[in-house]
């Protein structure tokens, strides 16, 4: 039975991978479901575009914005938390604040007139809007690290950017693995909002079927979507488990 129970979540790992990729890949399979949830005369499974091809624009979205907001706020709490630093931690606080205030359907319209329609505006607002937990994330998990480790490493003779290279980020790197996965979920629900402004994306499917009154399409671009945030947070999950088994580190998550 034990053995049993280790393998579980294994098998329902398997079983939302291949549902995800039928979706995606074969949506045809689902015809029939999706059948009484589209207008009479209308078709199912959507047309315009491959679902594949606009789940690759959508993970690219997500992909590239998730890297600018991990660069700026994993640079932003470390250069907050040095003590050159600390007078400008409550600006850079509400800086990053913004992103999560302002709704992401402003700033889009922001970085239209700006930057013109397309990705570009999707990924502006999506990096703001993924900069927070990355940010708050980093300042607790630095700040948590123990005095007495600290102090230890002046004592070795580290200086200050051996001390933060190789004490302060590997002790604080469950808080910030985790202040990505949140970004990550956050931010592939957000992307489909990229459609408003002509970026590829997932969004497409569903405000096509909102359009038309069209369900099925509603519910394809959602379920790929919800799906595809649950396989990444869970592989996220399983690469800082075994980072942290790795390093030896705790797995203490804010």
């Amino acid at each position: 039975m034990n053995r049993i129970g280790a393998y579980w979540p294994w098998l329902v790992r398997l079983v939302v991978l291949l549902l995800f990729l039928a979706l995606v890949f074969k949506p045809y399979w689902f015809e029939t479901l999706f059948a009484p949830l589209a207008p009479k005369g209308a078709a199912v499974i959507y047309p315009q575009d491959s679902l594949a091809s606009l789940t690759g624009q959508h993970l690219e979205l997500v992909l590239v914005s998730l890297v600018v907001s991990a660069l700026l706020g994993v640079s932003a709490g470390i250069g907050v938390t040095r003590p050159s630093g600390l007078e400008f931690l409550p600006l850079a606080r509400a800086i990053a604040n913004i992103g999560q205030t302002f709704p992401p359907v402003a700033v889009l319209a922001l970085a239209v007139s700006a930057v013109g329609f397309g990705a570009y505006p999707t990924l502006i607002a999506l990096a703001l809007y993924g900069l927070l937990p990355i940010f708050e994330n980093t300042v607790a998990g630095v700040k948590q690290v123990p005095y007495a480790v600290l102090d230890a490493a002046d004592g070795m003779g580290m200086s200050a950017s051996q001390r933060l290279w190789g004490v302060e980020l590997p002790l604080a790197l469950p808080l910030i693995l985790e202040g990505i996965k949140v970004a990550t979920v956050i931010n592939i629900g957000t992307a489909t909002i990229g459609s408003t402004v002509a970026a590829k994306c997932l969004g497409e499917v569903i405000i096509a079927g909102l359009l038309v009154n069209n369900m099925a399409y509603v519910l394809q671009g959602g379920l790929i979507v919800g799906l595809m945030a649950v396989l990444i947070y869970d592989l996220l999950g399983l690469m800082q488990s075994f980072l942290v088994q790795r390093l030896g580190l705790s797995a203490q998550v804010a």
